[in-house]
């Protein structure tokens, strides 16, 4: 239960992750996760899409969160389970 008595959101699984869905990764973050999956360093993502380490950082988080996971391991996996 949510503590202003409203219920909690529920996460949501990553395989029932669908577009229109708040869960769903932006295209931005399914490209840094494809390119961490590849094995590439946050500072090499950040030279191949041009953007800032910090950029990456703030994207790989959302992913996490997104995705339930708590590494780039399990980011990888989870990511090439869903296609």
């Amino acid at each position: 239960m949510h503590r202003y008595g409203r219920p909690a959101p529920v996460p949501s699984s990553a395989g029932s992750l669908r577009a229109g869905s708040k869960s769903t990764l932006t295209q931005t973050e399914r490209q840094v996760a494809a390119l961490v999956a590849q094995g590439l360093s946050n500072r090499e993502v950040a030279g191949q899409l041009f953007v800032s380490l910090r950029t990456v950082e703030s994207n790989l988080s959302r992913i996490y969160r997104k995705l339930g996971v708590r590494s780039r391991t399990e980011m990888a996996r989870t990511t090439a389970q869903r296609g």
